[in-house]
């Protein structure tokens, strides 16, 4: 009897034990995530990618074929215009203009010839001693001579021209920013005129060909001012300026991009072409302003929570009827008001959740997360709800205006359960407070 005694005893320990750990991780499984509504400055920025280019570059190419037989520039040198860049092996086309030379004083010689016999025939003919035939053949042959020597006479200069393309000069003022070829190697201009150089009229001056969604694009506008960085210099900021929306759109995996281009002013040099830039367009500003940060304005409560909600809301409903009913019993007015009895709209004050006949709609209004609202805990530890007007959003911050809306509130912004609700506070990615977690009401 004692030995079923003492395993009685040990079993109801043990079953206290599962009880009292149960009940206590019930308690510990899950608690309020805060963040605070802060006051200071945001500003809403539309980001995009482009590319630093020169703002005018001009390809040199060349007309003439052969071999690279000089080259007098290099990468990065400065140039000005009609500077030797390079000189194509000029033999061929050297002796293309001795042919056209030597063609040119054969078709002279017969025009020389063509017109003597012309002169005379003529004379013939006017003594009646040539025939009118024998006088059109003469006319006839002296003109075919003199367009022959026309003729030449354009394929001389043509034959010259390709001479002189043989020697490549520098169209603008500038820097080469890239060379094709070397000494030695073969160009053919035969359908398109190959490209030996890249020239840059001015590197002080750079522009961005920043690529930005279609649904941004009505934000950005000409003049507007933008901001950027680039990898190599990380940690500054350049500023820019939009010179030009452009209406021509660009379409990749069903996604329609348009092109702005920044004007870049780069005195220093420090900024080379093809550089990648992140560029963020400022659309909108605020000044010292109250700002939450996103996730709050996003959480939405539990079906369970929304359900005790709704409940004390009716039973604070309930409460102020009877109230009002025995002071004076004053008819109520819209949204459950007393129009007499001094009960006002939102019970505690504007911003707050309506009582009276609203509390349905209130809580059926909370339900929809339109991110007009923020939840907190009262001073009994309640859940209950602020309304709020958003304004602008930096992408993480929200600005926020409300008549009961106040620097320093606890707004909830999540649930943290398990584990992590006790190592929430010394997260360094998570937004704090200052203030301890606090346990959902129910065990949530």
């Amino acid at each position: 009897m004692k030995k079923i005694l003492g395993l009685a005893g040990i079993a109801a320990v043990v079953i206290a034990a599962i009880v009292w750990l149960t009940n206590r991780g019930g308690a510990e499984t899950s608690s309020w995530r805060f963040v605070a509504v802060e006051r200071g400055s945001l500003e809403q920025v539309v980001a995009a990618t482009g590319t630093l280019t020169p703002v005018t570059t001009v390809e040199v190419g060349t007309q003439a074929s052969g071999q690279i037989a000089e080259l007098y520039v290099d990468f990065n040198d400065q140039v000005v215009k009609g500077q030797l860049l390079a000189r194509i092996d000029p033999t061929l086309q050297r002796q293309a203009v001795r042919e056209s030379e030597a063609n040119l004083d054969r078709t002279r010689a017969d025009v020389e010839q063509k017109q003597r016999e012309f002169d005379r025939t003529k004379e013939l003919h006017d003594r009646q001693g040539a025939t009118d035939s024998e006088y059109d053949a003469a006319e006839y042959a002296l003109k075919i001579a003199m367009s022959n020597r026309t003729s030449a006479e354009v394929s001389l200069e043509r034959a010259r021209n390709n001479l002189s393309y043989t020697e490549i000069y520098s169209p603008i003022d500038g820097i080469v920013i890239q060379r094709n070829v070397d000494v030695g190697q073969t160009v053919a201009a035969s359908l398109s005129a190959p490209l030996l150089f890249l020239i840059a009229a001015d590197l002080t001056e750079m522009e961005i060909l920043a690529s930005v969604d279609e649904s941004d694009i009505g934000t950005i506008e000409v003049e507007q001012e933008s901001r950027f960085t680039v990898q190599a210099f990380s940690d500054r900021t350049f500023e820019g300026r939009v010179r030009q929306v452009r209406l021509q759109s660009s379409s990749q995996e069903n996604v329609v991009n348009y092109t702005v281009v920044v004007a870049v002013q780069n005195p220093e040099g420090e900024l080379l072409p093809g550089m990648t830039a992140t560029v963020e367009f400022v659309t909108a500003g605020a000044e010292d302003v109250l700002k939450v940060p996103n996730a709050a304005l996003r959480f939405q409560p539990p079906e369970e929570m929304m359900t005790a909600f709704r409940d004390r809301m009716m039973a604070e409903m309930q409460a102020r009827r009877t109230a009002a009913d025995s002071a004076g019993g004053a008819p109520a007015g819209p949204a459950g008001e007393r129009t007499g009895g001094g009960v006002r709209p939102g019970g505690d004050g504007a911003g707050m959740v309506p009582g009276g006949a609203a509390a349905h709609g209130a809580a059926g209004e909370a339900s929809r997360g339109d991110g007009n609202r923020l939840w907190m805990l009262d001073e009994n530890g309640e859940l209950t709800m602020v309304r709020v007007r958003p304004g602008i959003t930096d992408g993480q911050y929200t600005e926020i205006s409300g008549q009961r809306v106040e620097e320093g509130m606890q707004a909830i912004a999540g649930i943290v359960s398990g584990a992590a609700a006790t190592s929430a506070t010394s997260n360094p990615f998570q937004p704090s407070s200052g203030q301890p977690q606090r346990r959902p009401p129910g065990g949530f």
